[in-house]
Parts: C-alpha cells; structure tokens; sequence
C-alpha cells in the first residue's frame, strides 16, 4: 500500500481518502516518511490530529491521556469505540493515520 504523503505550498491537501496533511511540529511527513511517536507526549498526539484535520477529534486522546506509546497500542476497536468519537472520523483516524504510524514504527524498529 503507497501512502501519499505529498504537501502543498498551502501547507494542506484534502485527499480522496478524507485525510489531510498540515505542517506543524509533528508533520505527517518527515522527510518522506511518516514520524515515529513512541516518544511523543499527550499533548504532541493532540497536536498530530488537529495538524491532520481532526480538530474536533483530537480532544478524545486529550481525555484518554493517549500518548505516543499509547497510540501504537491501540487496536482498530480501541479508536472506533474507546474514544467516544463519531464513525466516520473514528475509521479515517484509524486507517490513514493510527495503522501507518504503527506499521511506520514497527518497520523502523525492525532488527
């Protein structure tokens, strides 16, 4: 699966796929790949969503205390339901951006 993780000058793109990539301190895209969080404190996860679009969204992982460790645990269920969000956003944060970070991490972190 080729991600695309192309920027525009405007700082933002609206995908097909209903995701969106912003600059900000955690950029989707660090020199072409997507960054790896496993150190990244609440506030830097909060921050990743509302960078991507997720504005509203971002405030679950606020009241979750979901941290860049956290993030790479979570399971598909975990977004869809544990953070009290609508479907639709839940499925796009998950697919777009917890599940690339994840796979991101693991093949950076590979022995």
């Amino acid at each position: 699966m080729k991600i695309n993780c192309n920027v525009t000058e405007a700082g933002m793109e609206d995908k097909a796929n209903g995701s969106v990539n912003a600059k900000s301190v955690h950029s989707p895209v660090e020199n072409g790949q997507l960054p790896d969080p496993a150190n990244w404190a609440v506030a830097d996860v909060v921050n990743y969503f509302k960078a991507t679009g997720f504005e509203e969204q971002a405030t679950a992982f606020q009241d979750q205390e979901i941290d860049g460790k956290s993030l790479l645990l979570m399971t598909r269920n975990d977004v869809l339901t544990g953070l009290s969000i609508k479907l639709g956003p839940a499925l796009k944060i998950y697919e777009y951006h917890v599940k690339p970070l994840q796979t991101q991490h693991l093949k950076s972190n590979a022995c």
